[in-house]
């Protein structure tokens, strides 16, 4: 045999092996971490770095005290989910799209902001309590923000390098955090738990138009969160107190509308991977591990699970008449409304969010691809999946 027939037979025989060894473990040769140089969210107050701060009322003090020890533009004693996310990939925190204040772009950006719903609110602030934000219009500013940003960087000069490249859109981890506050308006106006129901296919549609948008513009990997338990939560609990009980304390007619919103929702993502191959979906339950905390808290390391860490009064630490960091006078006497001495061990932090423990222990739990469909790391979330 000839030394050329010889190597022609050994890159032969490599390359079917290498062949065998795809077919048997297809995943071999998938990225071990997905490189996405930038994340672009769009949600509520769960995942909002400033928005709500900047364009209204900033949250004061305490909220903050326990990672940023001072007030940081978020509905949280500490960091969000969002923050995590970011860590995680090495990213700085994403900064709010209408924080105008030295507000760096390069490594992402965040349309989300408190009180935001997926449909347009019937009142928003300040003729009521719901942002004018709602996602058709965080979609419109991430559609201007794309043009815009690349026309800075062409004009070059000190504001440049505070823009994405352009390559980022179509490698950003694009991530949703939004749907409670849809379900709660409806709560809140005095809707029947069935009226709330049968609203749910319609806020499911239009969060579908809104990532169709997105992934027209250059978007193709997408990190969809569920909606939480929105009956476990104190000011939900106080304004329903005669509703039906759960062995965990919550509100179950308000959490069972909470489970159909996720159902829908995850029946989309599974509709919009087949329509959208070219895309990765990520649907993370987030409901799962939320109702854990409140369900078997200590098994978790957390306690009291329906009491608020910072509010005032009640069964639930929690009253509509002043928030967290809010003052309130009784009996003639100016009260404070501060935290709670461990909000390390406490999982509701002002009666509607979370601590930031309770969102670490969050981010640990989905970040691993275990409550996630289909079952893969946060790390990994650029991988298309076939439903």
């Amino acid at each position: 045999m000839s030394e050329r027939a010889a190597i022609s037979i050994f890159f032969f025989m490599l390359v079917l092996l290498l062949s065998q060894a795809s077919i048997l473990n297809p995943v071999a040769y998938e990225p071990k971490t997905c490189d996405f140089p930038a994340i672009i969210n769009l949600g509520d107050s769960n995942s909002d770095t400033g928005g709500y701060a900047a364009g209204f009322d900033p949250p004061t003090s305490p909220y903050g005290n326990t990672y940023f020890h001072m007030p940081a533009r978020r509905f949280s004693d500490g960091r969000l989910v969002i923050d995590f996310i970011a860590e995680a990939f090495d990213l700085p925190f994403i900064n709010a799209y209408l924080d105008s204040m030295g507000t760096n772009f390069s490594h992402g950006i965040n349309f989300a902001t408190a009180a935001s719903t997926i449909r347009l609110p019937n009142r928003i602030i300040p003729n009521g309590g719901f942002s004018p934000f709602y996602l058709d219009l965080q979609f419109s500013q991430f559609q201007q923000f794309k043009s815009r940003s690349q026309m800075i960087r062409k004009q070059g000069g000190m504001f440049a390098s505070l823009m994405p490249k352009a390559g980022y859109f179509s490698r950003a981890l694009y991530t949703f955090d939004i749907g409670q506050n849809d379900l709660g308006e409806g709560f809140f106006a005095n809707l029947t738990i069935q009226q709330v129901n049968a609203s749910v296919p319609d806020m499911i549609n239009k969060f579908s138009e809104n990532v169709k948008n997105i992934y027209s513009l250059g978007g193709r990997y997408f990190w969809v969160h569920s909606t939480g338990p929105i009956g476990c939560l104190p000011y939900v609990l106080t304004a329903f107190s005669s509703a039906e009980k759960d062995p965990a304390g919550c509100l179950k007619p308000h959490n069972e509308v909470a489970q159909y919103f996720n159902l829908k929702l995850k029946e989309t993502i599974v509709q919009l991977r087949n329509e959208l191959p070219s895309a990765a979906f990520t649907y993370v339950d987030i409901y799962a591990v939320k109702y854990s905390l409140f369900a078997e808290p200590q098994k978790h390391g957390f306690e009291l699970p329906l009491v608020a860490c910072c509010g005032y009064g009640g069964r639930y630490n929690y009253s509509a008449e002043v928030i967290c960091g809010g003052t309130i006078t009784v009996n003639g006497s100016d009260i404070f409304v501060g935290s709670c001495d461990r909000p390390l061990v406490r999982v509701v932090w002002d009666g509607i969010h979370y601590t930031e423990a309770a969102n670490k222990f969050l981010f640990d739990q989905i970040s691993t691809g275990s409550f996630s469909d289909p079952h893969v790391p946060l790390k990994q979330a650029c991988r298309r999946t076939s439903s």
